[in-house]
């Protein structure tokens, strides 16, 4: 029988370094100059600082003092100053919105900032005008979608469609009027009982200028049997011809707000504006903001960027209509006050 050979592990090259020599080289920090704190310039001062509110004896003016000088809430109040700047120079402030604003309740708001002479025109997507008609008329709006679309009646409400769609459709056949004058005007002669919530029948009532922009499918009362979608494209396009006509109004200043929309309203207002600066209006160095939940890119270059890059400047201020469009209002109605 054969001895068994035991196999010997062979050794490696050795891996270790001098004990001298480090493996990266190093700086030595005791040779790094400092400057002093008093001679740095720094983007924050302690007197830029939120003030403290006491509800025990403050009022709201003293509040908006408290507010800090710093990023949005410094936004905010140069788009105060624009405002009534752009008012007391007779330049209009032009309110783009949504269909949300409706839906969490600001209508108030803004129809006190009509009644006020503040904003000087609206222009709202097609949606916003159902949500407002139904509050007009009778005082609910904003159904349960993903109830009604299980059964097929998402959108069906009768009143609704033959109210909007009989409107327009005897407004394009009779009448010069827009979409939107035309809704105001019929909520006006029918005695509306909630008119004063409502920002068709206010802007009627004071002749302000208010534009519907509807894209044919996106709103419910496209898909009822009242529908026309000659009368619809119609009547938004008169609608269309005269924000183009109010574009032309911010040569040399003026504010425009796009609230909660997202894509129809900077795309409408992009076009508009291009249509009046291709007729001859000069109509740049005006201010814009956004207000809306999320940031989104239609906004972001239609309304803030695009239209302010040669004169202006724009602003976008993230967070809920609900908490945003009423401190705004609010600070505004302030400074009008007060000073």
């Amino acid at each position: 029988m054969k001895p068994v050979r035991k196999t010997v592990p062979r050794k490696g090259p050795s891996v270790g370094l001098p004990a001298a020599v480090t493996a990266n080289p190093r700086v030595d920090l005791r040779k790094v100059r400092t400057i002093s704190i008093r001679t740095r310039k720094s983007k924050v001062q302690s007197g830029q600082f939120a003030g403290v509110f006491d509800a025990r004896r403050d009022s709201f003016k003293a509040f908006a003092r408290t507010l800090p000088d710093i990023l949005v809430a410094r936004d905010l109040r140069i788009l105060v100053d624009d405002i009534l700047r752009a008012r007391r120079k007779g330049k209009p402030v032009m309110l783009l919105m949504g269909a949300h604003v409706v839906k969490v309740g600001l209508t108030p708001v803004l129809v006190d900032l009509l009644n006020s002479g503040i904003i000087t025109s609206v222009a709202m997507n097609g949606a916003s005008a159902i949500h407002d008609v139904e509050t007009a008329l009778w005082g609910q709006t904003s159904e349960d979608v993903a109830v009604n679309l299980l059964d097929g009646t998402f959108g069906m409400a009768r009143e609704t469609g033959e109210l909007i769609n009989g409107t327009l459709a005897i407004a394009a056949r009779e009448t010069s009027l827009g979409y939107g004058e035309a809704l105001g005007r019929r909520l006006l002669q029918l005695r509306a009982p909630n008119a004063r919530l409502s920002l068709l029948a206010t802007c009627a009532s004071l002749h302000v200028p208010l534009t519907v922009h509807a894209a044919i499918g996106t709103d419910i009362i496209h898909q009822q049997p009242t529908m026309d979608g000659g009368v619809t494209g119609e009547m938004t396009f008169r609608d269309f011809q005269t924000l183009c006509a109010l574009c032309r109004r911010l040569t040399g200043g003026g504010v425009v707000m796009n609230v909660g929309s997202a894509v129809i309203m900077p795309e409408v207002f992009l076009k508009a504006l291009t249509v009046a600066r291709n007729l001859g209006s000069k109509a740049r160095g005006f201010t814009t903001a956004v207000f809306d939940m999320n940031v989104h890119y239609r906004p972001i270059v239609n309304v803030q960027r695009r239209p302010t890059q040669d004169g202006g400047r724009g602003f976008y201020f993230t967070g809920h209509h609900e908490i945003m469009i009423p401190l705004l209002a609010a600070l505004i109605k302030t400074r009008l006050r007060h000073g």
